[in-house]
């Protein structure tokens, strides 16, 4: 754990009251805030992100070929693919012996093209 250094917190007791209690009245309610602690934890993975990122282009994608976009092995791409499923960013159909995936949710691929342009600029 990293202590904290003198210069990094406060030298006095105080806070604004106002201030605190505007932040409490604006803040979203805790199930808007677990959705968003999921969609980024889904994100912090470089292997999930790019399979995002080839979702967002509004095709569905085999778990063969996730496997073969990632350079990964079937069941390490399998693994990534579950995650998100049951993280509900993705959904998914069987067709015989394949399983293809999609985004569950358009603004997924809207958040992600806006992170990456912003860290783009």
């Amino acid at each position: 754990m990293v202590e904290p250094k003198l210069n990094d917190i406060c030298q006095v007791r105080c806070f604004n009251v106002e201030l605190v209690a505007q932040f409490n009245e604006t803040l979203p309610g805790d199930d808007l805030l677990e959705d968003a602690q999921i969609l980024f934890s889904a994100l912090a993975d470089r292997s999930r992100l790019k399979i995002l990122y080839a979702l967002s282009r509004g095709e569905e994608l085999c778990v063969c070929d996730a496997a073969a976009l990632l350079e990964i092995k079937i069941a390490a791409a399998s693994h990534h693919l579950r995650k998100l499923r049951d993280l509900k960013i993705l959904k998914y159909r069987n067709d015989g012996k394949l399983v293809y995936y999609s985004l569950k949710d358009r603004r997924v691929a809207e958040i992600l093209r806006y992170a990456l342009s912003q860290l783009a600029d």
